[in-house]
């Protein structure tokens, strides 16, 4: 299982726009081939800094997967205008885990 990380550095004062779109949105990751789950959070600190962690099955399945789909295409076209700069992604594999008994 791989972990998607991004900072989505929303444009300040589009938080909620962006929380709606991002609502809208989540049904075409969710429908990916190889997508397992996602956790949208936003930052205490900085209130227009969200992040976004998607486990996906592989690399794969997120990129060529999603990202050379149809759905991806709908994705960008609802979220990609709220980001500056645009986010960095990055995959992550799992060293260590800790789970309360």
């Amino acid at each position: 299982m791989i972990l998607e990380h991004a900072i989505l550095p929303v444009i300040p004062g589009r938080e909620v726009a962006f929380e709606e779109a991002f609502a809208a949105a989540s049904v075409f990751i969710s429908r990916a081939m190889g997508f397992i789950d996602l956790n949208l959070s936003r930052s205490e600190e900085t209130p227009n800094e969200y992040l976004l962690l998607v486990h996906w099955e592989n690399i794969a399945a997120h990129d060529p997967g999603f990202r050379g789909s149809p759905d991806y295409q709908q994705w960008k076209a609802l979220l990609h205008h709220f980001y500056d700069p645009f986010p960095i992604v990055e995959h992550f594999s799992t060293v260590r885990a800790i789970h309360p008994a």
